[in-house]
């Protein structure tokens, strides 16, 4: 055989699969594990730069709102490049940034390297946006939850791996968990290059439009969408109150606990193995018996008195307990995100699930704003003082509101479908 061949017959048998779930969950696997990996040490890494815990802080907000910014104003136009070109070639780009944020990452000898990094990186990265428009793509919208859930579980499962991998290298050498979540990117980008099927046929993709893809442009249509609603006030809400908690997570352990590198790796690890058991094996059998309005609901419920519980607890142990506890926090996002993607149509999954990521995106951007400022405030606290605990207090007001919010909401649509029924 002619080894010049081989490319092309790999690239061959790639274009002639069928997609399907298997593919992009193991794409979405090595990406969250990937991703996993440095989240327990990119504070410290911005520590080591810093020359106190308030420093750290503020500093570690501004790397964070640095990733955020940028990928709020490009995840709307790559959700749109992805409904034109495709999903594959698109997530093939995120691979590819994914691979050289890490290793500049771990080059980095100053904060302002870590913060022109992360500009590059959240510009170039929007793999879950796309992989939810790839299972949208091929999953008829009565089983996008259940599918949706699937793919959080692969999620959950790369947060068990990479933060206890993060945390077992960073323990050695901070640099290095950055250098093995590059090879790990890189790992994606051969196998979404000669695996990976393309999921959207020619005739669904449609043109790109750039007045069409400002983020502004993409949350109004979102809002318009028949069905969402105050749904996308809720994903705005919760989104913040999550992405405050991963802000403040690491910081919030150290300041309280004591926690290094290690235990928040181990921490963040319970977080993915609730995720993926909630989202991987209960929510397909939970949504038999509740429809995605009332989980959404009861997961809102649930996280709310989490969010406050973490902010109280007094000893380690009781982080652990409260992740456990919060399993039904974890099905939040992907049975709102079904509603969603069940009122868009066929030809713009894409551009909508985009602009949900991009709602996060910006939930992201505003988050570190919030959450470093009140870090800031309570970093010359002892170790143990309730009051380190303010960013989860304000998470969980957060989350009551977009309780208060979904049941409006639910409460509404059912009567506009009486009305309907009567009529």
């Amino acid at each position: 055989m002619n080894p010049s061949k081989i490319p092309f017959k790999l690239f061959s048998a790639r274009a002639s699969r069928e997609a399907a779930m298997p593919f992009i969950m193991l794409t979405a696997l090595i990406d969250m594990v990937a991703i996993g990996l440095m989240i327990p040490v990119l504070p410290a890494l911005v520590g080591s730069f810093t020359g106190s815990q308030a420093d750290q802080a503020f500093w570690y907000g501004v790397v964070t709102f640095t990733f955020s910014m940028a990928n709020f104003f490009a995840s709307p136009i790559l959700g749109a490049l992805s409904d034109k070109h495709g999903r594959r070639p698109v997530l093939l780009l995120g691979f590819c940034g994914l691979a050289l944020s890490f290793f500049a990452t771990a080059m980095a000898t100053a904060v302002w390297m870590l913060i022109a990094v992360r500009l590059v990186s959240g510009a170039m990265q929007s793999n879950l946006a796309v992989a939810n428009a790839y299972v949208a793509d091929i999953t008829p919208p009565e089983g996008r939850a259940k599918r949706f859930g699937m793919l959080g579980a692969m999620f959950g499962i790369g947060f068990i791996v990479g933060p206890v991998m993060g945390g077992l290298l960073g323990a050695i050498n901070l640099q290095l968990p950055f250098f093995v979540a590059g090879g790990l990117a890189l790992t994606n980008l051969l196998y979404g290059y000669f695996v990976l099927p393309e999921s959207l046929p020619v005739e669904r993709r449609h043109g790109f439009d750039w007045r069409a893809v400002n983020p502004v442009a993409s949350l109004r249509g979102l809002a318009q969408l028949k069905g969402a609603g105050r749904l996308v006030a809720v994903i705005a809400c919760s989104g913040l109150a999550q992405f405050t908690l991963y802000t403040s997570w690491v910081l919030y352990a150290t300041f309280k606990f004591g926690w290094g590198p290690l235990e928040s790796g181990w921490s963040l690890a319970a977080v993915g193995v609730v995720s993926a058991v909630s989202q991987g094996l209960l929510l397909g059998r939970l949504l038999k018996r509740f429809s995605p309005q009332r989980m959404a609901v009861l997961g809102l419920v649930s996280s709310t008195f989490a969010y406050a519980a973490w902010g109280a607890a007094t000893e380690s142990w009781m982080m652990f307990a409260i992740i456990f506890l919060n399993f039904l926090g974890a099905t939040v996002s992907a049975t709102i995100q079904s509603i969603i993607s069940g009122a868009a149509d066929a030809k713009s999954q894409g551009k909508t699930l985009g602009a949900v990521s991009g709602l996060n995106s910006l939930a992201a951007v505003i988050a570190p704003m919030l959450a470093a400022p009140l870090l800031v405030m309570v970093s010359h606290l002892e170790k143990g003082d309730w009051r380190i605990g303010a960013p989860f207090y304000f998470c969980a007001l957060l989350q009551a509101t977009s309780l208060a919010l979904a049941v409006a909401h639910f409460r509404r649509e059912r009567r506009i479908r009486r009305a309907a029924a009567a009529d």
